[in-house]
């Protein structure tokens, strides 16, 4: 799994080859982060979702997969 985060999304390739990009917009805290805060993340829930400890953010990669935007 990796995860990128550029000005527009957030790309997050699985473990079982699909890729999933949604518009960074949809995520505030990650949108309003810096570029090193944004690369500081880390796997979390045995590796079903994302953490960003700079920002205390974290996402599942169900929620990814569903569409769900942060609330």
């Amino acid at each position: 799994m990796s995860v990128t985060v550029d000005d527009k999304r957030l790309i997050v390739d699985l473990m079982d080859g699909r890729t999933i990009a949604v518009p960074l917009a949809w995520y505030p805290r990650l949108a309003n982060a810096t570029p090193e805060q944004r690369n500081n993340w880390e796997l979390a829930g045995g590796g079903y979702a994302i953490h960003w400890p700079d920002i205390d953010e974290d996402l599942s990669t169900e929620g990814l997969l569903q569409g769900r935007k942060a609330p």
